[in-house]
């Protein structure tokens, strides 16, 4: 199988600075240096466990108000548009910032990266609930964002860097679990002690558990064996950042990430609005209950490789958007059930759909890879605050069914993406099927 199905003609990839030896001999000999990390090594289960708790936390503090906007539009006299800016600040900011921290992680190490970032967001984390008003709060939120964004592409870049690629999915996969985990404890964590002792609170809470987190990934991270230091050149990491965005595979990735968090972000930053309305009238901390919804995709990242085995890339994405827009229109109905059968819908494909395209990614660039990491996390937070505050616009004007309309619009550009990259991969097959018999 290719490294990522779902429409590659050809890989081209983008030079690094100081691109890893043991990458390079990989990619030369198309052999793995025997001391890689993968199930039953010694070593894995600690990395697992280490980046598992590094994404709870990151989804935790990251997402921290969504399940509170409610409360906070009701406390700071905001509209549902202005209060979803706690959540698109930090997101935004994220989306960013990724990049430059991504060199850094080039420079000093992926461990030292995530190490660092986790620490300061976690600090940050518990500034947050003594903010005075909205302003401040949604400055708080956008630096804890911006400290954030050496985590995702500093880990992704980790596990190609020290996972067997056999095992990179899976690997990859339970990062993307523990991300779906933070998720959900920390707005399950937030919704029942607002409702007990105010959203100021709640937040302190999150901020919390982001502390055990950081401890636990601090001592249980394994050291990095494959990672060889690079310079902070700026020409250089343009021309790694450039020869990453020519490659037309990967600018359908980053795409497909994109569009993908723009369905999830304007679906959990509204779907609270919703539910505490008419005809549903839950409190707070029901609301918050409906997140328990984040452990399917706690199991459906963590089956993704799997289902790429079975299905292959597209195939698995083709089923990931066909989940996302099945639960998207049964989330239409006044029934809560259906309501609550639609977010298990969108939720499984969103976390299968991501895990599958960012593993993709991993797998496609050789080298630089930090920095095409950096850019899918770019992508995919900034589709995380386009969702957020265009969901809250939509739900605004149209309600829910607006909301719903902007998802649908988003999976579309899921398919059409997939599709076009589909025929480009076959013109290019037809292309290259004379040359070689020519050279035959």
């Amino acid at each position: 199988m290719p490294p990522a199905s779902t429409g590659a003609s050809t890989l081209t990839v983008a030079a690094s600075p100081q691109p890893s030896p043991v990458a390079a001999a990989a990619t030369t000999t198309g052999t793995t240096a025997p001391d890689r990390l993968e199930p039953g090594r010694p070593g894995y289960r600690r990395m697992s466990f280490a980046l598992f708790a590094a994404g709870v936390a990151t989804f935790a503090l990251l997402y921290s108000t969504q399940a509170l906007l409610p409360a906070v539009s009701a406390s700071l006299g905001a509209t549902a548009g202005q209060a979803s800016w706690t959540v698109s600040a930090a997101t935004g900011a994220l989306a960013l910032c990724v990049l430059p921290m991504s060199a850094l992680s080039e420079r000093f190490g992926r461990r030292q990266m995530m190490t660092a970032s986790l620490a300061v967001a976690v600090l940050v984390g518990l500034l947050v609930p003594f903010a005075p008003s909205l302003g401040w709060l949604i400055a708080l939120r956008a630096v804890q964002g911006a400290a954030l964004a050496g985590l995702p592409a500093s880990a992704m870049a980790y596990l190609a860097e020290e996972v067997r690629p056999k095992a990179l999915v899976a690997a990859i996969g339970l990062f993307v679990a523990g991300n779906s985990i933070g998720g959900m404890s920390g707005r399950i964590l937030t919704g029942w002690i607002a409702q007990l002792w105010g959203w100021r609170a709640a937040l302190g809470a999150v901020g919390l558990l982001a502390v055990a987190c950081a401890v636990v990934f601090h001592f249980m991270i394994p050291r990095a064996r494959h990672f060889t230091p690079g310079s902070l050149n700026p020409k250089a990491l343009a021309k790694t950042v450039g020869g990453h965005l020519a490659d037309p595979l990967l600018r359908r990735l980053y795409a497909i990430g994109a569009l993908f968090m723009t369905v999830f972000g304007a679906v959990y930053t509204v779907i609270g609005y919703r539910l505490v309305e008419a005809p549903f009238n839950l409190p707070q901390g029901v609301v918050g209950s409906i997140f328990l919804v984040y452990l399917v995709g706690t199991v459906s990242s963590a089956a993704a490789g799997k289902l790429v085995a079975r299905l292959g890339r597209r195939g698995a994405l083709y089923l990931a958007v066909s989940t996302t827009a099945a639960g998207l229109l049964l989330s239409l109905a006044d029934q809560l059930a259906a309501v609550l059968l639609g977010l298990v819908l969108i939720t499984a494909g969103f976390f299968a759909g991501h895990a599958v395209a960012s593993s993709s990614v991993s797998r496609t660039a050789t080298k630089g890879r930090a920095q095409a990491s950096a850019l899918y996390q770019s992508a995919y937070y900034l589709g995380s605050s386009a969702g957020g505050t265009l969901g809250a616009v939509a739900f605004h004007a149209g309600g829910w069914a607006g909301t719903v309309s902007l998802g649908l619009f988003a999976v579309l550009g899921v398919v059409s993406v997939t599709l076009y990259g589909s025929r480009a991969a076959r013109a290019e097959r037809r292309r290259l099927v004379p040359v070689a018999s020519v050279q035959n």
